[in-house]
This record gives C-alpha cells, sequence and structure tokens, in this order.
C-alpha cells in the first residue's frame, strides 16, 4: 500500500504548498530574511522599538468553518483569523509584525485551501504584516470529511509604556462600544443548532432585518479596529481595550479590570442587530447567555477617560458610550 491508498496524498499537498508559495511573499517586507520551504520562518529583530515587548497570540476560527463548508465560500475565514489576532494583539497594545497558519482538513481541496491563504495575505498585506510561513495537514479520521480548521498565530510588538494593562482604568471612565460586522468569530455552534436544527432555516433563507441571506450574515469577515484605535493607542488617550470574543461581555470585560472596580452597562444604549435577536428569539435563549455568548454588534469596547471621548467620537464616529466604571470586583453590571 501506499500513502495516497491511507487518505494522505503528498503530490497534491506540495502542489497547494506551491500555490501558498504565490500568495505569501508580497506580504513581505525587508525583515523577512527567508523563503518559501524552510523549516522555519526568519524575521530580522532589529530596532523593533526603544523598549520593544513581543506580544503573541493564538487562536482559530472555530465552528464557522462549518457554514463556509455548507455555503461553499471560504476566503472569509483567512480575514476572519487574521482580523481576529490583530485585534487580540491590539488589546495589548502591539501591533501586527509577523502570521503563521495551520490548515487542517481530512482532505486538502487546492481551490479551497487557496482560497483561505487568499484570505490571509489581503488581510495581513492591510495590516503591513509578513504572513511568514505555515502548515498544511491531512487527517482522515481525525477531520470529518468537508471540514476544515483554520488556525493562526500572531506575532506583535508593543512599546513597554504603551502597553495596555488596564492599570490605568478607574472609576469613572466611560465604556465605549464599537460595531461588530456580525458574529465574527464565536458562538456558533450556538447560531447553528438555533437557526439550522430548531428554527429550520436554509443559507438562502432571507428572515426579516437581514440585509441579504444568511449566508451572508453568518460568514461577514469579522472586523478589525486596528486602523481606528492605533493613533488613539499611539497618543496614550485609552486606558483599556476590550476584544469580544468566546465568553462575551461577562467572561472579557473583567480580564482589563483592576482591583476595586467594575463596569455598569446599558443594553439600552444601542440597537442589537437582527441576526442576534433571530438567534434569541429562535432558541429563546436567554439574555445572560447571548450576553455571555456573543458580542451583540459590539466587537470592541474601549475605556477612557470622559475628555478623551471626543477624540474617540472623530477616529469612530460609530462608537456608542455604552457604560461607565464604577467601584466593585471586577464584574459586570448590566442596568435591566
Amino acid at each position: 500500500m501506499r500513502y495516497r491508498d491511507s487518505g494522505v496524498d503528498i503530490d497534491r499537498a506540495n502542489e497547494i504548498v506551491r500555490g501558498i508559495a504565490r500568495l505569501a511573499p508580497p506580504t513581505w517586507g525587508p525583515r523577512v530574511l527567508s523563503r518559501i520551504g524552510n523549516f522555519g520562518g526568519l524575521f530580522d529583530a532589529r530596532d523593533l522599538g526603544s523598549a520593544p515587548v513581543l506580544v503573541c497570540s493564538i487562536d482559530g476560527v472555530g465552528t464557522k468553518t462549518q457554514v463556509a463548508t455548507l455555503a461553499q465560500r471560504f476566503g472569509g475565514l483567512g480575514t476572519d483569523i487574521v482580523h481576529h489576532s490583530v485585534n487580540d494583539i491590539l488589546v495589548q497594545g502591539a501591533r501586527p509584525l509577523l502570521f503563521l497558519d495551520y490548515l487542517a482538513a481530512s482532505k486538502l481541496d487546492e481551490r479551497i485551501v487557496l482560497e483561505i491563504v487568499e484570505g490571509m495575505a489581503l488581510a495581513c498585506a492591510a495590516h503591513r504584516c509578513a504572513l511568514l510561513g505555515g502548515e498544511t495537514a491531512e487527517m482522515p479520521g481525525t477531520y470529518t470529511t468537508g471540514d476544515y480548521d483554520v488556525v493562526g498565530c500572531i506575532v506583535g510588538v508593543a512599546e513597554r509604556d504603551l502597553m495596555l494593562t488596564g492599570d490605568a482604568v478607574r472609576v469613572g471612565d466611560e465604556v465605549w462600544g464599537l460595531p461588530s460586522s456580525g458574529l465574527h468569530t464565536n458562538g456558533f455552534s450556538l447560531a447553528r443548532r438555533v437557526l439550522f436544527d430548531a428554527a429550520g432555516l436554509q443559507l438562502d433563507s432571507r428572515p426579516d432585518g437581514l440585509e441579504g441571506s444568511l449566508a451572508d450574515a453568518l460568514l461577514a469577515p469579522h472586523r478589525s479596529y486596528f486602523e481606528p484605535l492605533w493613533p488613539l493607542l499611539e497618543a496614550k488617550r485609552l486606558h483599556a481595550l476590550v476584544h469580544i470574543t468566546g465568553g462575551g461581555f461577562d467572561d472579557n470585560i473583567p480580564r482589563v479590570l483592576p482591583e476595586g472596580c467594575a463596569v455598569e452597562i446599558d443594553p439600552n444604549s444601542w440597537t442589537i442587530p437582527a441576526l442576534f435577536e433571530l438567534i434569541q428569539r429562535s432558541g429563546n435563549v436567554p439574555h445572560d447567555e447571548m450576553r455571555r455568548v456573543f458580542n451583540l454588534g459590539l466587537g470592541m469596547l474601549a475605556l477612557l477617560d470622559p475628555e478623551e471621548s471626543r477624540a474617540l467620537q472623530r477616529r469612530c464616529p460609530e462608537a456608542r458610550r455604552i457604560g461607565r466604571v464604577i467601584a466593585g470586583e471586577r464584574t459586570v453590571h448590566f442596568l435591566d
């Protein structure tokens, strides 16, 4: 028997790598010292800053890939994982330097893999981030036929005096929310269970309130908040940032709160998009569960001194003040 007989085709994998080799180099700058085919990516780290701190994060797109497989629309997954990762280090005060990807499936399809990586390459280029390398893996028996696992690792750099640790947060700060583009990359297991299994909707369904099809709403790419927020961060106008990912509001906000601080949020201060209302209504999902699973239309929160709110509004006109920092012990209170 040959390896191909067990479901792994080395020749096809090599052909896919050759396709990827055309997508990654345009994201490189003079700091990239390696080439496609090396066992590891090489990045010149000289002169990154006066007191540089490397900030690293790794995450996956999760079960959003299931929706992409059903719709046969994969390009957004590459954008998703890059933007998710950029946001994760932005809240630490870092800008992206390089990105590595991992794509796995029962059987790799060249078209699908290149579609995903092209999305990554475009997103990396927009953030001046090198798509330095990655890995593809065929694992029949580990993954269900047709499914893909999309994972990314990002490395960024922060100046030590610009890092956002949450220590600057104090009672009286305002909490502002920046709109999301949809579910981003979290809550899809619940969303699929509710919308497809319980409500019996299809990808081409057009429920009231959605501008397009259900597939369009679910596969909207994860938004990056780097461009509007980075100048404010560099100007030291922000006390903390919160990326609303898995765990929603309840689990993510306390991560940036110092001792003696809590957050009070007015849920009537912004309009929850129709997609989230559809999920809640179709699955009879409790309010507290929605707040812990989904971003409810706000993908990033900024905590700042009230005097800096005008600067935030100039950079982010769509931002809304949704709450304030109060005395308490690192909890979130909703004014229901």
